[in-house]
C-alpha cells in the first residue's frame, strides 16, 4: 500500500474545494476529520475546524505546484 502525505490542512470548506481542484488535475486525494471521527466514535479528537488532505506519495510532485499557487489565491 502506498504511503498517504498531508499536503495541506485547513477548514472542510476549503479542503474540499482543494480537493476538487486536484481531482481536476487526476490527483486522487483523501480528507481526513479527526473531529467528525471522534465524535462518530463517541470521542472527541481534534478540533472541529482541522481537516487534512492527504495524497499518495507519488503524487505529491504533481500535486504541490497546485496546492501552492491554491494556497496563494487564498491569501489575495
Amino acid at each position: 500500500m502506498e504511503d498517504l502525505i498531508n499536503i495541506f490542512s485547513d477548514t472542510e470548506l476549503t479542503v474540499s474545494h482543494l480537493k476538487n481542484t486536484l481531482a481536476d488535475n487526476g490527483i486522487e486525494s483523501m480528507i481526513k476529520n479527526d473531529y467528525e471521527s471522534g465524535v462518530s466514535a463517541g470521542f472527541v479528537a481534534g478540533t472541529q475546524t482541522s481537516v487534512d488532505l492527504y495524497v499518495f506519495s507519488k503524487d505529491v510532485e504533481k500535486a504541490q505546484p497546485i496546492v501552492d499557487k491554491f494556497v496563494i489565491e487564498l491569501k489575495k
